[in-house]
């Protein structure tokens, strides 16, 4: 166990003498109750592994949601400078690009009135939700390379939507010819596709604005509908994980990389076990962006199917972004390449990377519940800039196992209770249902307020869930 230091109310730091092999500090974005769960499960040894590895600047950091995950705990954020810093699978995870997207209706909650079943019905109907599910009409070889190299623009996205697009929803190296056939087979079925463990599609009402400015600029008000959705690369990115943290493992002697945990298995980023990674990982990203695109657009033809052509014409896009990526990116006139896993990006007002219509408030930032619990939707402030690489913590933070979790509750039951809360449920399996229990998790309100005392972003509205479809 490490002894970390408390630096101030919402940062603890474990010093580079606290092991030979550490580069950097480790810190920690939390209060003292959310600390204490952190460090019971592992994570801080794995923040402290993270810290070992080459080219890693500034300090590892976990987010206020953090626990242990593969290699890197998830809520982790780790840069390492260009060229020679490297890159590792671990500090992405399997889900490549899992992320989030915010539809925002027309309509009221008072509005949508006795519809709301009818919309749910749409919904799950019109997107697919489990394990393994795909949807009839795979797409072809010819189309698949269409949207691993160029995301949502593939599938006829509007501009707008690409606008309001983390990274327009490409980044720039992708290479379909790095994905192996594996990977391609995995995913050939799943554009379109939620999945399942905490994949979501939520029906939610704006139930407070907290920033008045910031939220008429992202265009939401007081008790209107919202659709939030939570995917990512499915089948496709889990494969492209498995195959590069194989080769990687393989290559790190070749390196003269020495790591505590295989797990961590890396390349320099610009060798070719790194630039054929990265190639790979981009195509990922661009297929969870076309992915969570084609759910918007199936979920506005579900809206416009329950309520009205208008309403659907009405569902516009506040923002789609990523939380498990590395990016390259400059800070202190350095090029880095930025590992966030669990965590999203949260760059402040005037960026150029945010876009022109969100640049004067700073960008949107989503932070799920846990099903029965607020979302919120913040903005990215000028301290994750000078503290954190340009990040925010990503979600509420697990905290018991899928196991532990249906061993308290069944899924028959856990539906019971959510909709005795007036949460209206379609789920596609009991058993997933009870392995997302809202107890599972952190109070994603004591997350939020760390992140926000901490400087990295600020609360600009709450919303509540009115129905969610699960896998």
């Amino acid at each position: 166990m490490f002894e970390a230091r408390r630096i101030d109310e919402t940062l603890w730091e474990i010093p580079v003498a606290a092991h030979p092999g550490m580069r950097v500090p480790a810190r920690v974005f939390a209060d003292q109750e959310l600390f204490e769960a952190i460090a019971r499960d592992g994570s801080l040894e794995q923040l402290v592994n993270v810290a070992m590895l080459p080219g890693v600047v500034g300090a590892a950091l976990a987010m206020p949601d953090a626990h242990q995950g593969y290699g890197f705990p998830v809520g982790g954020v780790a840069a390492m400078e260009l060229p020679d810093g490297v890159v590792s699978p671990g500090g992405v995870g399997y889900d490549i690009n899992c992320g989030v997207r915010l539809l925002a209706l027309p309509l009221t909650a008072d509005e949508l009135g006795r519809r709301r079943d009818a919309l749910m019905d749409q919904l799950a109907r019109a997107i697919p939700a489990g394990v393994g599910k795909t949807r009839s009409g795979a797409a072809s070889g010819r189309q698949l390379d269409a949207v691993l190299r160029d995301g949502p623009r593939a599938l006829g996205a509007s501009e707008l939507d690409l606008e309001l697009t983390e990274s327009s929803g490409s980044i720039p190296g992708a290479d379909p010819g790095e994905v192996s056939e594996r990977a391609r087979e995995r995913g050939r079925g799943q554009l379109g596709t939620m999945g399942s463990g905490n994949h979501f599609v939520e029906l939610q009402r704006v139930v407070r604005i907290i920033d008045e400015t910031a939220a008429a600029a992202y265009g939401l008000r007081a008790d209107q509908l919202t659709v939030l959705i939570h995917s990512g690369s499915r089948g496709l990115g889990h494969q492209i994980c498995t195959d590069h943290v194989k080769r990687m493992d393989s290559a790190m002697r070749r390196h003269g990389i020495d790591l505590p945990d295989r797990q961590l298995a890396c390349a320099p980023a610009s060798s070719p076990e790194g630039w054929s990674y990265l190639a790979a990982m981009a195509a990922a990203a661009n297929f969870a962006w076309a992915n969570r695109q084609a759910i918007a657009d199936q979920a506005r033809r579900a809206i416009g199917a329950a309520l009205g052509r208008a309403a659907a014409e009405g569902t516009l896009q506040v923002y789609d972004l990523a939380h498990n990526i590395a990016k390259v990116e400059r800070y202190g006139g350095r090029e880095l390449l930025v590992h966030r896993k669990g965590a999203t990006r949260a760059f402040p007002a005037g960026s150029p990377e945010i876009p022109h219509a969100y640049r004067r408030v700073g960008q949107p930032v989503f932070i799920p519940g846990s099903m029965g619990t607020s979302s919120f939707v913040l903005a990215g402030e000028p301290g994750s800039l000078e503290r954190s690489f340009g990040s925010t913590c990503h979600g509420a933070g697990r905290t018991l196992s899928r196991t532990a979790a249906r061993k308290q509750v069944g899924g028959a039951e856990l539906r019971r209770r959510l909709e005795g809360q007036g949460i209206a449920v379609r789920a596609a399996s009991d058993r997933g249902l009870a392995e997302e229990a809202p107890f599972a998790y952190q109070d994603v309100e004591r997350v939020v307020e760390v992140v926000e005392r901490a400087g990295l972003a600020r609360r600009v509205a709450q919303l509540a869930p009115i129905g969610v479809v699960k896998g």
